[in-house]
């Protein structure tokens, strides 16, 4: 007999996941978290360090590198044209549910903006976690549903920007000090 989460592993194998979870939850089987499986994970740069961030903005991907030569690939936006940066960061923080006060470029574009918007308001662009970077008012963070369209573009003021269930999953992968690598 097959143990729960070999099992789980054949029905994701064969894209039946979604459809049988419930089944494999019916029988009482153990599975392993849904979002650990479901992750898109890729071949990757073995010369980068396992724990590190690389953000593509040319392809408009995130990888974590879990292992030597595999990484997990998230989709994400990228800073619009002039926003642009490149080179290193370092994650200084991790906020779950954060307050977002509009940055002053953003303010300049967007006068009508409150001054705060608050942790957990369907409104906040921040979505539901936040890893704040050593480069200023940059951060990876989620999204609102109305900016989630954005994902795959290039959309923000200097923040990549992540669907609120990719965020999640990084944002409980990585800690502060965590190396981040922006590539052009």
């Amino acid at each position: 007999m097959r143990s729960s989460s070999s099992l789980y592993r054949a029905l994701c194998h064969h894209g039946l996941h979604t459809v049988l979870l419930g089944a494999v939850a019916a029988l009482g089987l153990a599975t392993a978290p849904q979002s650990a499986l479901a992750r898109d994970t890729v071949a990757f740069s073995p010369h980068v360090e396992p724990g590190t961030i690389v953000i593509s903005a040319s392809q408009r991907k995130l990888f974590y590198v879990v292992s030597p030569g595999v990484a997990i690939r998230y989709p994400v936006a990228v800073p619009k044209r002039g926003k642009e940066w490149s080179g290193y960061a370092a994650v200084d923080g991790k906020y779950y549910q954060p307050d977002w006060t509009p940055p002053a470029v953003v303010r300049a574009d967007h006068p009508e903006l409150p001054n705060l918007i608050r942790g957990g308001s369907p409104r906040n662009p921040m979505g539901i976690a936040a890893l704040t970077l050593d480069r200023g008012e940059v951060a990876i963070h989620g999204t609102s549903n109305k900016m989630r369209a954005s994902i795959g573009s290039a959309a923000s003021y200097g923040c990549i920007r992540m669907l609120n269930e990719d965020v999640t999953d990084l944002y409980s992968r990585v800690s502060v000090g965590t190396p981040v690598m922006m590539q052009p």
